[in-house]
């Protein structure tokens, strides 16, 4: 089928009743392009959730005007959606077309009934948003949309489908399919092609068959192509390859892949290729930081870059289906994943969640996520849950085992996983078990130190006899046991269930160091997610900063927007956790210095283990002068030296690739100097803001693109002249956009903040801030900014009309 952007010349309200539309009280719609977030617009206030991030829902209306072609050859026309949030209605002319609850679901829907042919028509698309998630969801046409166009004989969208039969370093067999339709009145046999080609466009395998369709009954085509020294895709090496369908002069499809070979074994672990591969795994929400839910080839691809730069070498969906953008980005960077189903299947974890609708669309679901996942060789594991409290139920199992082996039906070629929260799952027998606690250590359940303590506390109820025998059935279904919070058990599972393996499908950022070492003692544990690798909207406070004194919880009030739990900012900007994980993955063996804010040096933290220390890379704290911080050095080294302006501050062992050091600060340079069997091995540098701050703009591509989900983005920060980003010198930051742009999103990593993104004005954060523009033509488009005290800057981006795949 003819498949073209279905993106542009959308119309966008806030939806209105009947009722005010009768009276005109209905709010003007205005001119959108896809994909959109409806949520980011909102106005925040306390009276919202922190979960959503303190946004409202809503109810929200999308209008096009678009014309049908008057053709004989046109005998089905499809709108697709990759995500609608939530519960989407769609009509065409007025006529209801279908629905999709789901808000992460991609669906496609035959309008073709429904259209005046050659003549204008109408699409309206609702979507509402309201108390049904955990997180933010942002709402509303967030994912691309398409029109599909095919004549009477084609080929089905998303069936041409190539699977890996057997491939090492000689010979590759790959098996194609494809299923082929006939809207003609007659029985018509036509030459299906089936061509391969490198990524470099050299044809590597090719076959024609004859096929022969029934008016109304679609025929499948299954044909084994051969491949000499196949270049096979893995995460150091994404070779990538596609496959062509052309069905005689009817009708195109191709699709890209890659040629791998998984295998899982509880001694080798997951081999990719015959070769063992431990994941390096970030948990991540699905939003986009200051451009909110709007998900973009480039959005995507930028931020798996920095994923992958930052040591990750897998990435879990947390907890809806991944992007095909995403999922498009992970395949050409070789990053790995898990794609993940449902946050929930029969019991509701919000007001109105999808909870409500799971019994009645899960299949659906299930079939629309691996139709979308089966070509992409970076999907290793699907996910059918997250944290579901049925799991440690016979109900839980039953649904479990259902979901499993309807995965299976679809695809037997990847492994099926469920993160699962073992405390969750035996959560109406926790009462007992706390009471028990509190009669044998009652100074531990206090709040601040259930806080700091509350992966003790889960990983204690993991280990039991009741969560051992409750979900053994569970997991039984599973070809990968998914633990959230669970390390206690990672070795007891080795005798209590030797055939189980065994992922970190979620764990605490600050217990990478042990939770590693255990990844690498037991081969039948093949991997660690991180609760997560680049931090979100909503969830606001989870990782936050927190002190004895002041209330504590897992939620921060109003105007907190952040969770606060990433290794990467939602700028992108990798924080010192990052640089910790990579030195403990062996990826790094600089060592690297962050300092704790002083303002706070004399608090007692009463952290939640989601969150990190305070500190930050920088050795700019004017008005701290003479005063006491705390340097933390992270490294792999045997001991670290201190430097500051020449001078040695100590000399100190390395410990869980720790050390602190109590320095009495001046402005200058800190130096940390490594060294192993008594020699100098690596260096790291701070180096004080000193002087007039300048204003810099920095973009992450020369030229950007009208086309294929392109985006420009900008970074802005505040540095001295030698470029030392001044991290105590924010200000507010106002831009200008000039030319065929405009500005989908801008912000700064500022976890309380009252700012919107979608102001022209924002106040930087430890010197940063961040600006994503869309072009709207060709040409050039200008940004111009403006600081107090600083010189106005401008910088220019070409803009092309095709975009370019880098």
């Amino acid at each position: 089928m003819i498949r073209t952007s279905f993106n542009d010349g959308w119309l966008f309200r806030p939806r209105s009743s009947r009722f005010a539309e009768l009276s005109g009280a209905e709010q003007p719609f205005r001119p959108v392009s896809l994909p959109h977030d409806a949520m980011i617009e909102g106005q925040r206030s306390a009276e919202g959730s922190g979960a959503s991030g303190y946004f409202p829902g809503g109810a929200y209306e999308y209008r096009k005007t678009f014309s049908a072609p008057h053709s004989d050859d046109v005998h089905q026309v499809l709108v697709e959606f990759e995500g609608v949030y939530r519960s989407a209605m769609v009509y065409v002319n007025g006529a209801y077309v279908g629905q999709r609850p789901y808000g992460y679901s991609q669906f496609r829907l035959d309008i073709t009934p429904f259209l005046r042919f050659g003549d204008d028509n109408e699409i309206r698309v609702e979507a509402r948003a309201h108390s049904d998630s955990r997180w933010y969801t942002g709402a509303g046409i967030h994912r691309d949309a398409w029109l599909l166009i095919g004549g009477a004989l084609r080929v089905a969208p998303e069936t041409l489908r190539v699977t890996t039969q057997e491939a090492d370093a000689e010979r590759a067999t790959v098996e194609v399919t494809a299923q082929v339709e006939n809207d003609s009145p007659v029985l018509r046999t036509v030459d299906l092609t089936l061509e391969l080609r490198a990524e470099d466009g050299t044809v590597v395998a090719t076959a024609t068959d004859p096929v022969t369709v029934m008016p109304g009954e679609p025929a499948v085509v299954r044909r084994r192509l051969h491949l000499d020294t196949p270049r096979l895709w893995s995460p150091d090496s994404p070779d990538l390859y596609t496959a062509t369908a052309v069905l005689g002069d009817h009708d195109t499809e191709t699709v890209t892949f890659g040629i791998r070979t998984l295998s899982l074994d509880p001694a080798r672990g997951l081999r990719i290729n015959g070769r063992t591969v431990e994941l390096r795994g970030s948990c991540v929400h699905h939003d986009n930081g200051v451009i909110g839910a709007v998900s973009t080839a480039r959005a995507e691809l930028r931020r798996v870059e920095i994923l992958k730069q930052a040591g990750f070498n897998a990435l879990r969906s947390s907890h809806q289906p991944m992007s095909r953008a995403m999922l498009d980005a992970c395949d050409r960077l070789g990053m790995l994943v898990v794609d993940e189903s449902f946050d929930m299947w029969t019991s509701t974890k919000t007001d109105f969640d999808y909870g409500l609708d799971f019994a009645e669309w899960w299949e659906r679901d299930i079939e629309a996520m691996v139709a979308k996942d089966y070509n992409h060789p970076s999907v290793v594991m699907y996910s059918i849950g997250n944290e579901i409290p049925e799991a440690g139920t016979p109900s839980g199992a039953l649904w479990g085992r259902r979901i499993a082996e309807k995965v299976r039906s679809l695809d037997p070629t990847r492994y099926v996983t469920n993160a699962v929260n073992n405390m969750l799952a035996v959560q109406d027998g926790l009462a007992a078990m706390q009471e028990q606690m509190v009669q044998e250590s009652p100074q531990d359940m206090g709040i601040n130190t259930l806080m700091s303590q509350a992966g003790k506390f889960m990983n204690l109820v993991a280990a039991s006899e009741m969560v051992t025998t409750r979900t053994a059935e569970s997991y039984s279904v599973l070809d990968v046991a998914g633990m959230n919070y669970s390390d206690s058990r990672y070795a007891m599972d080795t005798e209590l269930f030797p055939d189980r393996v065994i992922v970190g499908s979620e764990t605490f950022p600050t217990h990478i160091a042990e939770l590693w070492a255990l990844v690498r003692r037991h081969p039948h544990v093949i991997g660690d997610f991180t609760w997560t690798g680049w931090d979100y909207l909503g969830e606001a406070g989870l990782g936050r900063q927190q002190y004895e004194g002041d209330p504590v919880g897992i939620t921060a009030p109003y105007p907190h927007l952040l969770a606060g739990a990433g290794d990467i900012d939602i700028l992108g900007h990798r924080r010192p956790a990052s640089y910790f994980r990579e030195i403990v993955y062996g990826l790094r063996t600089a060592p690297y210095l962050a300092v704790r804010r002083p303002e706070h040096r004399d608090r007692t933290a009463v952290n939640s283990p989601w969150a990190w220390s305070d500190a930050i890379a920088s050795w700019t704290w004017p008005g701290f002068e003479g005063k006491e911080v705390t340097v933390e050095v992270y490294a792999s080294a045997d001991e670290v030296e201190l430097l500051l302006n020449g001078s040695s501050v100590g000399l100190k062992r390395i410990s869980d690739f720790r050390a602190e050091f109590d320095v009495g600060y001046e402005p200058g340079e800190l130096v940390v100097v490594a060294y192993r069997e008594g020699k100098e091995s690596e260096r790291h540098v701070l180096r004080s803001a000193e002087g007039p701050v300048s204003l810099n703009l920095k973009a992450h591509r020369p030229t950007v693109s009208t086309t294929g989900g392109d985006l420009a983005y900008i970074e802005l920060s505040l540095t001295d002249e030698s470029g030392v980003v001044h991290t105590a010198a924010d200000r507010p930051i106002t831009l200008d956009v000039i030319g065929p742009g405009a500005l989908l999103g801008y912000g700064s990593s500022a976890p309380t903040t009252e700012e919107r993104f979608d102001s022209l004005t924002h106040t930087s954060y430890e010197g940063r801030a961040l600006a994503v523009l869309r072009a709207t033509g060709a040409g050039e488009v200008r940004l111009r900014a403006d600081a107090p005290d600083c010189a106005p800057i401008e910088i220019a981006i070409p803009v092309e009309e095709e975009a370019e795949r880098n």
